[in-house]
């Protein structure tokens, strides 16, 4: 592998087109203006929402303006910045529209507050009296079930002006972890020097070089490691904001206070916990059967990613990626894959890494323009399914923000990973379906198998680590980075069981682990991946008629609570049985593992 290259070196052709949000500097400096003076006149309204119906209504259109102009600069800012972190002109702009975010929160902070102190018989009257407010209805309801946890409007103000304080720990570590971070070279497969990038460490971890893994995994740990106490810091500031926002906004916990935004019970979350914990002799007695495969004495860390079949080296370029994505995706209807073609052939798409660029992939947009997809491809089924996945959530948006209007149209993080996961479970079953070699299947037996390993249980997993270590620190005790590593330690030994060797590098995982910083995030991946089995089975087996739901879910946004458009779906969320459905799989791709390699 040569040294990465520089975004100037990059092909247009594998370029996303960011210019359909913001063709140049000079419309990016008048919108900033445009939205300043925005937020300046929004202000006007402050204490008068209860004048009158036309009054109210002339606010909220005005805030919706205002937010969507927001969101266009805010994304488009900091897409700039993930395409190269060492520009220093984006960091530039990147902080600006940061700052602007928190000017306009702080500007229309007084506008729910406000909503909130009405009784439901005047909002009832002004909803009958100006038509326009009916569009706010299910935003109406939502407000007066929040109205416990909405403050003064003194007090919202001072919350939306810390908002850029309280984003120092997620940035300083996107910063040092996309930026300042680097890692030393080591010897690849060829015995050359590489260097070791984020990127390229899950290559070397699925090398089929012991050697390699053993070298890549210790240099990434490693380097993290000397860091450790910053690290530490930066994290445990972290939960000490959503312990302020939570203690601020009178919840019992910060689960709660992250949940509560989606009408998500607690429940939901712990139950999600402890039907893994149920289900954890599967994955004991999966990571049984890749020691047995890979013919080891030990089984250490850095042998979970490598195929554990043997001469199979399936190479998937990114134009091979995207026609067998088209081919699975069939199911879904001519609509929805003239849908993918539209992302692959419009620069939709930043396709390979580069010096400075964000690591992993995302999906991100913003309303009125197509959605966008980052990724740091490189030639294996791993990435083509991560193609699969990050276009699922760009359909998910392209669906929504076509269907509603502004104010619904983001869905819910809780329904954010289904769409992606359905994707890649019906690329697997089309794999599956169309692949007679022996040696192949059992490839893609153990790829199903890892995704549930990396999605249920892996997730599940950060999701217990997660609040286990706000809960001490809302109990006031103190996170170093030798009590965090201690507790990653004993969670790694409780998921992977005694076949495992849980070498004492992986301790520093948590450190590295981007969604750590993104407020009980991770949760909703096992959950999604859940729900996505079920539904993925739907359409597979049902049909149009199953499709023509789905589709339904994908327009959904955020026009209803999550629980609710599942339930709607065919899923329902609040019982344990998606998730025990979702591992019965996982238990039958076992056995049919084990009937392959008895």
């Amino acid at each position: 592998m040569a040294k990465l290259p520089k975004r100037n070196e990059i092909s247009d052709e594998f370029k996303w087109r960011l210019e359909d949000m913001i063709s140049s500097k000079e419309e990016w400096e008048n919108m900033y203006k445009e939205i300043m003076s925005m937020t300046e006149e929004i202000t006007s309204y402050s204490g008068k929402l209860k004048e009158s119906a036309d009054t109210l209504l002339d606010c909220l259109k005005k805030r919706d303006q205002l937010e969507e102009k927001l969101s266009r600069l805010y994304v488009y800012s900091n897409m700039k910045l993930h395409e190269d972190a060492n520009n220093s002109e984006a960091q530039n702009t990147a902080e600006k529209a940061n700052s602007l975010m928190v000017k306009v929160n702080s500007s229309i902070s007084f506008i729910e507050p406000e909503i909130s102190s009405m009784s439901d018989d005047l909002l009832k009257n002004y909803m009958e009296s100006a038509d326009g407010l009916k569009l706010y209805k299910t935003y109406f309801d939502d407000l007066l079930r929040k109205k416990e946890h909405i403050l003064s409007m003194e007090e919202e103000l001072l919350l939306a002006r810390a908002q850029e304080l309280a984003g120092t720990p997620e940035n300083i570590f996107a910063m040092f972890n996309n930026a300042d971070l680097k890692f030393p070279t080591i010897k690849g497969e060829d015995g050359n020097d590489v260097e070791l990038t984020k990127g390229r460490y899950v290559t070397f971890m699925e090398s089929k070089d012991r050697r390699v893994r053993k070298d890549a995994f210790e240099a990434l740990y490693g380097t993290y490691s000397k860091y450790k106490n910053t690290l530490a810091a930066t994290y445990n500031a972290n939960i000490k904001k959503d312990i302020f926002y939570m203690q601020a906004k009178k919840f019992n916990s910060t689960c709660e206070a992250s949940l509560f935004e989606n009408n998500i019970p607690v429940a939901v979350y712990d139950q999600l916990i402890e039907t893994v914990h149920k289900y954890l002799p599967l994955m004991h007695r999966y990571v049984s059967i890749r020691k047995r495969m890979l013919n080891l004495d030990e089984l250490h860390m850095y042998d979970v990613y490598t195929p554990i079949v043997k001469d199979i080296d399936v190479k998937v370029t990114f134009e091979e990626a995207k026609e067998k994505v088209l081919e699975a995706l069939a199911p879904l209807g001519e609509e929805y894959c003239n849908l993918l073609r539209k992302g692959f052939n419009e620069k939709w798409i930043d396709v390979y890494e580069n010096e400075g660029k964000r690591s992993g992939a995302y999906s991100w947009g913003t309303y009125g323009v197509h959605p966008y997809v980052l990724l740091n491809h490189q030639d294996n089924v791993n990435h083509m399914f991560t193609l699969a996945h990050e276009m699922g959530h760009s359909l998910h948006t392209y669906y929504s923000s076509k269907t509603q209007p502004f104010i619904y149209a983001e869905y819910p993080t809780f329904l954010a990973e289904v769409a992606s996961t359905v994707n890649e479970a019906l690329l697997m079953e089309y794999l599956l379906k169309t692949t007679e070699d022996k040696n192949q299947r059992l490839y893609l037996i153990n790829y199903f198998m890892e995704q549930f390993k990396g999605t249920l249980y892996r997730q599940a997993m950060f999701a217990e680590f997660e609040k286990t270590t706000h809960e001490l620190v809302e109990q006031g005790e103190a996170l170093t980075a030798d009590t965090l590593s201690s507790m990653y330690h004993d969670i790694n030994v409780k998921y992977f069981g005694e076949d495992m060797i849980i070498d004492s590098e992986v301790d520093m995982e948590w450190a590295r682990i981007p969604h750590f910083y993104y407020n009980y995030y991770v949760f909703q991946y096992s959950t999604g991946y859940s729900a996505a089995i079920a539904l993925s089975q739907k359409i597979l087996k049902e049909g149009e008629e199953a499709v023509t739901k789905y589709k339904s879910f994908l327009k959904s946004g955020s026009s209803e609570y999550p629980i609710d458009t599942l339930k709607k779906a065919g899923v329902d969320m609040t019982t344990a049985e998606p998730i025990e459905k979702a591992l019965k799989v996982f238990e039958g791709l076992l056995d049919q593992m084990e009937s392959i390699i008895k």
